[in-house]
């Protein structure tokens, strides 16, 4: 069976989260609905990582295998035909070997925060940043995000029901910077816990409305307790940006 990789795009607003749930809509069930409609069979689509509800994507991975070869172009335009009128899109495609694996395979994964920092509320980008009509200093956000920079036991940036095994995590990179009228946070790690990019960018904001300092986040990052940290940030602003793998090192 021909397995084919995927770049998906979606607005999360109108969904459960990534994952087929009993609660609601997800992404992942209206891309297998779509699969089904191309080839008549049951499909399981494999995603990348999971995004909670209302989390939105630009570059979301995930892989699927068809009962036979269609091209990759063809899959992406029959898959994009049959999510209408969804708000999601397979911006891209490509056959893979059926070693592949859109999670496992995965060396690294990136996220994008979007925070909106002027007084008018967001009218077209409403539901997709944090509103915060007051200004940030990015740059002692983003001196205080290279304190997390490392390996550390992130406890303190953990949901109370995340499942991981470890609160021991790489964070590869963690920047701040100003995009205009708004405040960019871009992280990427191999992987990470729930809710960690939402509750480091909450402790940060702390930061940028000087209420904290880094030594505060260093403190909160010590203590390996989540009452120690900031409030978590609301899924608005959250996007997964990319995901990485060994063969595109190349």
């Amino acid at each position: 069976m021909p397995r084919y990789f995927l770049t998906v795009e979606y607005d999360g607003r109108p969904f459960v989260g990534w994952q087929r749930q009993d609660n609601g809509l997800s992404v992942q069930e209206v891309l297998e609905v779509a699969a089904f409609r191309l080839c008549g069979q049951q499909v399981r689509v494999h995603g990348s990582g999971r995004t909670d509800a209302g989390v939105h994507a630009l570059g979301q991975g995930a892989h699927l295998d068809l009962p036979r070869a269609y091209g990759a172009r063809t899959v992406m335009k029959a898959l994009n035909a049959h999510l209408r009128p969804h708000p999601v899109a397979v911006v891209a495609s490509r056959e893979v070997d059926d070693t592949f694996h859109a999670r496992f395979s995965a060396i690294e994964r990136a996220y994008l925060y979007r925070i909106l920092t002027r007084l008018a509320p967001p009218t077209l980008d409403r539901g997709r940043v944090w509103w915060l009509p007051r200004d940030l200093d990015a740059r002692a956000m983003d001196d205080a995000a290279r304190v997390l920079i490392g390996r550390h036991d992130f406890s303190s940036f953990r949901a109370s029901e995340c499942q991981a095994d470890s609160p021991v995590k790489t964070l590869g990179d963690l920047r701040v910077a100003r995009v205009g009228e708004e405040i960019h946070v871009t992280t990427r790690a191999r992987s990470f816990l729930h809710h960690q990019v939402r509750n480091m960018v909450g402790t940060l904001v702390l930061v940028g409305e000087g209420r904290w300092t880094a030594d505060d986040v260093a403190s909160a990052l010590a203590a390996r307790s989540r009452a120690a940290a900031g409030p978590t940030a609301p899924a608005d602003g959250l996007y997964f940006d990319r995901v990485r793998y060994e063969e595109d090192n190349g």
